[in-house]
């Protein structure tokens, strides 16, 4: 296939979608967002501009707790923050807008970033102007473009983890979008002429002149912790060594795992691995990638406009053949690797420079004072006693960094006078649960998540120690409607909101996150949660060999018994 030819999958003589002639007509994605801005009687955005407002790492929604009295707007501000790595500065300047504009919460994503939620209109360019002066952004946090790149958390054990986050922070660069709206809307407040020539016709080096035709994710892992869930994105990066050096990366091509309920043409994907590339090559291999969604993915229907589906169509052979045509060159094979494990560190740890660095456990991801419990207040104080590097996990939760030996001790006694403990944060199972925000917030929320994984938990734990497994590592992941924020179909047990009170369940993910789960039932009411599981838990309690894991056991018992049934 012609590097120069692109072939849309879409089916012959569609009509592209809204989003395509949107971008089409306003390149800059600039819409009329600085005039509604500065429009003191527009309560919200129109629906057009909140597409574009997608690209500047916002979302417009409203609280679904009050809709029965009107439709109360707020704004989703989600930051980019490549590797989720921020100075103690840059966290103070987060928690401070947080407290002027917000809710009075920080929400960790699943993507290592932050997002400010229950944001008013009129702190929203307050807001975005404070961020853009602490010389960070939100630009391409979200929309038709890469998001933000992740990479594995951990402080450095050697030089090769500084190098691949090094690297996350190249990718980001390279892939960012170069309009100049962003700046003229959140810094200087302008609205851009949309009619003048330079807007009219304004086409991005790298994306052209309509962009993506859906979201792009990219992250980076270091073999054998898969703490960012790599085969789930568009593009990945597997680090690979040679006498403690890196040599290079694996190119893994085509994760995703958005789907739609009762469309089977939508599902979840693991990516492929392409080949190998050297570092030299990361930022051409990392731009054609992308070129190749922009000029082959569907633009006619956005449920079928990811990566995934390209690759799921066209096959592996084929995207490496039309990568090396781009590229001018072979890529050589696949190194050998291998992933054992998910999941994050928790508690004090050694860096490579002696330095120490703490995992704190945040439940849902959620950053707040609550009961006793005031996360929030604590990690201000360290940050401006102790200037400790704050870093965000895959999984939601917080890593303290470059903090002096000295000051263990101190930092320790912080968070005690918080309610906060170090030692036996929490349990292993809940060390290992995600959930997605989904109500009140999140316009596409079925089910609740956040609000309600914590109360399951408990249940769970409580079913768990009925069969004697209390100190049992299970993933769960739960998520308030199909599109998998929280990852949920790589989970050993997965919850899928499907409408009030009722979940799609999920079984048979692997610890290495490696696996898709597979359905199990359907619809399950929140109150049969415990008594559906039941049965599982106790055979698993049973049957498992050794230290067999429920989600191989559930490969092997459920699954495997399943086939040979049919």
């Amino acid at each position: 296939m012609s590097a120069t030819a692109p072939v849309s999958i879409a089916p012959p003589g569609a009509k592209p979608s809204r989003n395509e002639e949107l971008k089409t007509a306003i390149p800059t994605l600039a819409g009329n967002l600085a005039a509604t801005l500065n429009d003191p009687s527009a309560l919200c955005f129109s629906a057009d501009d909140e597409q574009f407002m997608k690209f500047h790492g916002i979302y417009q929604q409203d609280d679904r707790d009050l809709r029965k009295t009107g439709k109360h707007y707020i704004w989703m501000i989600r930051g980019r923050i490549p590797g989720g790595v921020l100075s103690s500065r840059q966290y103070l300047v987060y928690d401070r807008l947080a407290t002027n504009y917000g809710n009075q919460t920080l929400r960790i994503t699943s993507r290592q970033s932050f997002q400010f939620h229950g944001v008013v209109k009129s702190g929203l360019g307050p807001l975005m102007k404070q961020l853009n002066e602490a010389m960070m952004d939100t630009i391409a946090a979200c929309g038709d473009v890469n998001r933000n790149v992740m990479a594995p958390p951990a402080p450095a054990r050697n030089g090769l983890q500084a190098q691949v986050l090094a690297d996350a922070s190249r990718v980001s660069l390279a892939l960012a979008p170069k309009t100049k709206a962003y700046h003229s809307i959140w810094v200087e407040g302008v609205q851009l002429d949309l009619s003048a020539p330079e807007n009219k016709d304004f086409v991005d080096p790298l994306y052209g002149q309509t962009y993506l035709p859906r979201k792009f994710k990219t992250a980076f892992a270091i073999q054998p912790t898969n703490d960012v869930d790599i085969l789930t994105n568009c593009l990945g990066y597997i680090a690979i060594e040679e006498a403690g050096k890196l040599i290079g990366y694996n190119l893994t091509v085509g994760g995703g795992l958005g789907r739609s309920h009762g469309n089977e043409e939508t599902y979840p994907r693991i990516a492929d691995v392409i080949g190998f590339i050297t570092p030299e090559q990361l930022i051409e291999v990392s731009q054609n990638v992308l070129k190749i969604h922009r000029d082959f993915g569907d633009r006619t229907n956005r449920k079928h406009a990811r990566l995934k589906y390209v690759l799921e169509e066209k096959g592996a052979a084929w995207f490496r053949e039309e990568l090396e045509t781009r590229l001018g060159c072979k890529l050589p094979d696949a190194k050998p690797f291998k992933f054992e494990k998910q999941g994050d560190h928790f508690g004090w740890d050694t860096a490579a420079d002696g330095t120490k660095f703490l995992g704190l456990y945040v439940e849902a991801g959620r950053i707040k004072d609550k009961d006793g419990y005031r996360l929030k207040t604590a990690l201000v104080k360290i940050a401006e006693q102790f200037n400790p590097e704050f870093r965000l996990t895959p999984s939601q939760n917080v890593i303290l960094a470059n903090i002096a030996a000295a000051d263990q001790a101190a930092v320790t006694q912080v968070l005690a006078d918080h309610g906060i403990p170090v030692a036996n944060q929490t349990t292993a199972i809940r060390r290992a649960s995600m959930a997605c925000p989904s109500m009140p917030t999140c316009g596409l929320g079925l089910a609740e998540s956040e609000r309600y994984l914590p109360a399951l938990m408990t249940n769970i734990e409580g079913l768990l120690a009925e069969v004697g497994l209390s100190e049992q590592e299970i993933i769960i992941r739960m998520t308030g409607c199909p599109n998998g924020c929280a990852r949920p179909y790589m989970a050993e047990i997965g919850f899928v909101g499907k409408g009030p009170g009722r979940y799609q369940l999920y079984l048979g993910g692997n610890e290495a996150c490696t696996r898709l789960n597979r359905l199990y039932k359907d619809v399950v009411k929140d109150p049969e949660i415990i008594n559906e599981l039941r049965p599982l838990l106790t055979r698993y309690a049973q049957e498992r060999v050794g230290a067999e894991r429920f989600g191989d056991w559930v490969e092997r018992a459920v699954w495997k018994e399943t086939a040979a049934a049919n």
